[in-house]
């Protein structure tokens, strides 16, 4: 048997589909998008250069799902940031999800360019899982706004599809500020999400105007 041949792993199906996103979330991070390659992960992960077809039929298709992933991992930090302030109130869980949402920005950058990117967005060639999953967080927001408003913990007037929109807009105009270096100090970013966080409860607080 060959080096070669005895180097190649064994994965279940669901294993190597996950240790693929796994790797092109990592390229992403350290080496950048001009050095990821269907081949280049199929060395790295010591499986054969067909393998990955089995899961990606190219490129664009492995960092859709990549995207896609990036999507669940986003949702899934902003539901632990409510729920680890869910007893201190409607405005620390506020300012909780505005500091969730920098932080995954700021610490998974291989997933939120590719969440957000204009480029990549353009295309013709989205797959409609991509497009669903993305849509479908959107809605989330929404949706968990609208139960609020129904107990009493927001503002009855609210718009919530609205709000949800500057809501968007806003932190990712704060995050893609960062990512891209024009915020630079760490004790005025905190304090710009402060700021933020207030301004967004404002909105939200059922005892406002």
């Amino acid at each position: 048997m060959s080096a070669q041949a005895a180097s190649k792993r064994n994965y279940h199906h669901g294993d190597l589909k996950q240790a693929l996103l796994d790797e092109t979330a990592r390229i992403l991070r350290e080496e950048g998008e001009e050095a990821l390659s269907l081949r280049t992960l199929a060395a790295k992960l010591g499986v054969s250069r067909t393998a990955p077809y089995n899961h990606f039929k190219n490129k664009q298709s492995l960092l859709c799902a990549v995207a896609e992933d990036g999507f669940t991992r986003f949702n899934q930090s902003m539901k632990n940031a409510r729920d680890l302030s869910r007893d201190k109130g409607g405005e620390a869980i506020t300012r909780a999800m505005v500091k969730a949402y920098l932080d995954f920005a700021r610490s998974h950058r291989e997933y939120y360019d590719l969440m957000f990117a204009g480029e990549f967005w353009r295309s013709e060639d989205l797959t409609p899982a991509l497009k669903t999953k993305a849509r479908s967080v959107l809605r989330q927001d929404i949706e968990r706004l609208k139960r609020g408003q129904q107990r009493g913990l927001i503002a009855q007037d609210l718009d919530t599809v609205q709000f949800s929109q500057m809501y968007w807009g806003t932190l990712h105009g704060i995050s893609r500020l960062s990512l891209d270096g024009v915020f630079t100090d760490n004790t005025s970013l905190k304090k710009l999400c402060d700021s933020t966080a207030t301004m967004l409860w404002q909105q939200l607080d059922p005892k406002g105007n």
